[in-house]
């Protein structure tokens, strides 16, 4: 769990927090202790008041992001509003919180809970282009050799060592996987069935050619996939909206009834 030092110097990610879970490796059923994985969080907050009708706050940014690096922890909070544009948009990093295994939330508060029971409105064929795109983005970056984070200088010495970065490669793989089993199901499989084989590309055991003739495939079988999907065009944006404004609303009109708001903000109700 995220060491309390951490938690309590961000109300982002504690007493603001709605939703937060495992991303990345942890999620996956890939993370490897003391290799090259940061212990990824994500999590979904409503700020202060004052950062809705206010100046602005200074414990939140005006871009609703907030990055917490701290030695192998690596979190990104979301504004709500911003947590569920980017849902709406079929981001595949955002779109997993929503189809995480249980015990990979961290906490689930009854707003958090209602995102997560309404994901069925950001299904749609659009992710097509996110999941794609994000996969090029992997293959690009396998031999673009930039290492940055807490892990940097181990993922250097693997790249080093095979000649590319292999847990790009197993993103690469991941990423298209997923892709294809949400465009076929509707449904998005986190933690993964064939993590034992994305392990072995992440540990180096596929060798370059192995890894672009392997993503060769997926490229042309998710574009078979979005052609003969039954899913709806895009995500349902009228009941999307809906949601954002219900969670707002929902949140803010309990902490006025805790009385943490000031009374004008009684018109929400």
């Amino acid at each position: 769990m995220i060491p309390r030092a951490i938690l309590n110097e961000h109300k982002c990610i504690d007493a603001n927090c709605i939703l937060s879970g495992y991303r990345g490796s942890i999620a996956h059923g890939t993370y490897v202790p003391d290799h090259i994985d940061d212990k990824d969080v994500m999590a979904v907050c409503v700020p202060d008041v004052e950062w809705y009708f206010g100046l602005g706050s200074q414990a939140f940014p005006a871009n609703g992001t907030k990055e917490i690096k701290k030695d192998e922890w690596d979190i990104v909070a979301y504004e709500a509003k911003k947590f569920i544009f980017l849902l709406a948009q079929g981001n595949p990093n955002v779109l997993s919180m929503l189809w995480l295994n249980p015990k990979h939330y961290i906490k689930m508060t009854e707003n958090g809970h209602h995102i997560v029971d309404n994901r069925h409105l950001f299904v749609g064929r659009h992710v097509y282009k996110s999941f794609t795109g994000y996969a090029y983005s992997q293959l690009h970056r396998m031999t673009a050799y930039t290492f940055d984070g807490y892990m940097g200088t181990k993922r250097k010495e693997l790249v080093d060592k095979f000649g590319y970065d292999t847990k790009n490669a197993a993103n690469l793989i991941r990423l298209l996987r997923m892709g294809i089993e949400f465009l076929k199901d509707g449904e998005l499989y986190v933690e993964r069935e064939d993590a034992s084989q994305l392990l072995d590309i992440k540990m180096g055991l596929w060798t370059l050619e192995q890894v672009k003739t392997e993503s060769s495939r997926p490229f042309d079988h998710a574009e078979d996939a979005y052609i003969h999907s039954t899913l709806p065009k895009g995500p349902d944006i009228r009941g999307i909206s809906h949601l954002s404004v219900e969670i707002i609303r929902s949140v803010l009109n309990t902490r006025l009834f805790e009385g943490d708001l000031p009374d004008e903000i009684s018109k929400l109700s």
